[in-house]
């Protein structure tokens, strides 16, 4: 299938500011996109792209003071199957990990492992291990927590998200990577473009997404607790330690959101051509 998707997002700056924006298309992605998706700026201004720690696409500019908005818009092809559910997929011992893996077994930013560990084991220590553990976590806490715009703040953790039972999709992210960080499962927190193709439209304005990813025996795999039930056409753009390494925007200086939109959406197979 052919998916549409892009974003034209909206500042005002009260003086220059620099800033870094993660927006582009994961590049495990990019042989997939049928043109660059190349982001632009209004007015326009140099930005210098480089590959972040953990290998995402970063762009890095100085803002104008007044109104600044970066957009994109392209067309990436996808497969059109369902998130995969990998049943068998085994945990490995810490001891048999590969190192690039260790760093998502500890704590982070917005993912306290430390003060979650006791619940985990109380909640899920009887739990088969592998998939079916991602699984009883990612069930739960998709029980657990209420969503809601309204409850959506930017300094929420998942202990925070765990206690207060309500959040956006980043809170039920850090809740089900802290949970499994606390048994030995290394789990990433990932953003990225998620529209309606296949479920229910919603008429919530469209957001980014954000999901995670547990390291099992056959690699990794995604695990969205907010959702829940496998999707389709999910588009990567960032993975890292928790929402703090993949802000789409971070700026150094004081601004306003001014508008923000984003989409995804099927659209027509592209015609064929006559040979």
């Amino acid at each position: 299938m052919r998916i549409r998707l892009g974003y034209d997002i909206g500042y005002e700056f009260a003086q220059p500011t620099p800033m870094i924006a993660t927006l582009n298309v994961h590049y495990s992605r990019a042989s997939d996109l049928e043109r660059p998706d190349t982001m632009t700026t209004t007015p326009s201004v140099p930005y210098v792209s480089y590959r972040g720690g953990f290998g995402n696409w970063v762009n890095r500019m100085t803002t104008p003071a007044g109104l600044f908005s970066l957009h994109a818009d392209t067309v990436i092809n996808d497969s059109g199957v369902a998130d995969l559910v990998p049943a068998w997929s085994e945990q490995v011992a810490v001891e048999n990990l590969p190192a690039e893996t260790l760093v998502y077994l500890l704590g982070s930013r917005y993912c306290e492992t430390d003060r979650l560990t006791e619940a985990a084991w109380d909640l899920f220590g009887r739990a088969p291990k592998g998939w079916p553990l991602v699984q009883e976590i990612s069930e739960f806490v998709h029980r657990h927590i209420a969503f809601g715009y309204e409850w959506a703040r930017p300094t929420k953790t998942a202990l925070e998200a765990f206690q207060e039972g309500r959040g956006v999709c980043r809170d039920f992210a850090h809740l089900g990577v802290a949970f499994c960080r606390a048994m030995n499962i290394p789990a990433r927190y990932c953003t990225g473009y998620l529209g309606d193709i296949g479920v229910p439209a919603v008429h919530d304005p469209m957001d980014f997404s954000g999901w995670f990813e547990v390291y099992l025996s056959d690699g990794w795999h995604t695990v969205d607790p907010r959702n829940l039930i496998p999707r389709i056409g999910r588009v990567l753009i960032a993975q890292g330690r928790d929402a703090a390494d993949v802000a789409i925007t971070t700026t150094f200086g004081p601004n306003e959101l001014k508008h923000f939109r984003v989409w995804t959406d099927e659209i027509e197979p592209a015609p064929a051509t006559t040979p």
